[in-house]
């Protein structure tokens, strides 16, 4: 087995047409994500993790309900518009500021190499969640983020072999986690668009 980032879904891998982003395999990479979280080796961070699975069963229940309706993530964000509840939308939505806060946490710890994790974590909550939290959220997420492992420990862990084979080299798994990083951000800004023009998150 290859170290994490050869074992999940890449967001680079997600099929993205004219209709949308793939809503199976985006799910898969999502997924691949929240383990991220268990790599980082804090249970501060279940917060996170459970935020974060809680919408991406959101949006899978919806998606398997109706799967031809629900190919791309946007066709089932349209599809579901005019139901009372939209669920899958609301979702969809708290997954991507989730994915978003991630995403911008670990640009950060890759733009700044001498910078900790807490740094990283706590500048890319103040650009994307905290906005959205109420006081006692806002505690939960300080905490977590003071709780961040050492950076060294975490790269260490993330270019290891759980089998016990070579780790990654630096270089190997900075090229594999910039490549991870720009096709989920890439996705992120393309939803966030799609929501802002379509009203999505309205109601919500």
């Amino acid at each position: 087995m290859a170290p994490y980032l050869d074992t999940v879904k890449s967001f680079a891998d997600v099929p993205i047409t004219d209709a949308g982003v793939d809503t199976v395999t985006f799910l898969e990479a999502a997924d691949g994500l929240v383990g991220l979280f268990d790599v980082l080796g804090s249970a501060a961070f279940a917060v996170v993790q459970n935020d974060l699975r809680g919408n991406i069963a959101k949006v899978r229940t919806r998606y398997e309900a109706n799967p031809t309706l629900s190919s791309t993530l946007e066709l089932l964000v349209e599809n579901e518009k005019g139901e009372k509840k939209r669920v899958a939308t609301e979702g969809l939505m708290w997954l991507l500021r989730g994915l978003s806060f991630t995403c911008q946490a670990l640009q950060n710890a890759q733009a700044n190499k001498g910078e900790e994790l807490a740094v990283a974590f706590n500048k890319s909550y103040e650009n994307t969640l905290k906005k959205f939290h109420n006081f006692v959220v806002k505690g939960i997420f300080s905490v977590a983020m003071k709780a961040c492992p050492y950076r060294a420990g975490f790269y260490e862990k993330l270019a290891a072999d759980p089998n016990g084979g070579p780790a990654a080299t630096q270089e190997q798994l900075d090229a594999k986690l910039n490549e991870w990083l720009t096709a989920l951000s890439g996705i992120v800004t393309r939803l966030e668009a799609f929501y802002e023009k379509g009203g999505h998150s309205k109601g919500l």
